[in-house]
């Protein structure tokens, strides 16, 4: 999970982050598979390809959910910047032998519709470029749902988590060929 606060667990116990509760689901499904936390808090597209090659280093895993934008969009960065983070990201995991599965984000509303239609045409751009798999949108069902959310209103509480596992679960599975 190649992530920022969302998949690192911002303001959550460990166990309660995403990739804990996506492994607790993978495991009761049956699969035997390690979900590593690779979120940061704070982290842009940028932050993910920096440390893109640290995070892996030399065993690649086998797949990987890239799961980054949401600070680019909170911080008005132009999304062009993002896809042209985002698509490294993805070249280099694809080199390696990585399965990628491109979990997208959608744009704050007060930045504009031209912004939020440009920032979202990222994501299927990518998935449809590389031949990856998309999740059209990480907080899917969570965003703008104020008990699924912590005080923040933007990063999902314990509650929400489980609505995000629940909602990714299908696209994971069908990436990990289960």
């Amino acid at each position: 999970m190649l992530g920022d606060s969302l998949t690192a667990g911002y303001g959550l116990p460990q166990a309660e982050a995403f990739p804990a509760r996506l492994q607790q689901a993978l495991s009761a499904a049956g699969l035997t598979v390690e979900v590593v936390n690779g979120g940061v808090s704070g982290d842009t597209s940028a932050g993910g390809l920096a440390r893109l090659d640290w995070m892996i280093g030399d065993t690649p895993p086998s797949h990987a959910v890239v799961a980054l934008g949401a600070n680019d969009g909170l911080r008005g960065l132009p999304p062009e910047r993002m896809e042209a983070n985002l698509d490294r990201i993805v070249s280099r995991l694809r080199a390696r032998g990585v399965q990628v599965l491109l979990a997208g984000m959608a744009a704050p509303p007060n930045l504009g519709r031209d912004y939020a239609e440009r920032f979202a045409a990222v994501f299927p751009a990518l998935a449809a470029r590389h031949a990856v798999a998309l999740y059209p949108f990480f907080l899917d069902g969570v965003a703008a749902h104020p008990d699924l959310n912590q005080l923040d209103g933007i990063h999902p509480n314990p509650a929400g988590v489980a609505v995000l596992v629940e909602r990714i679960l299908p696209a994971i599975r069908r990436l990990l060929g289960a």
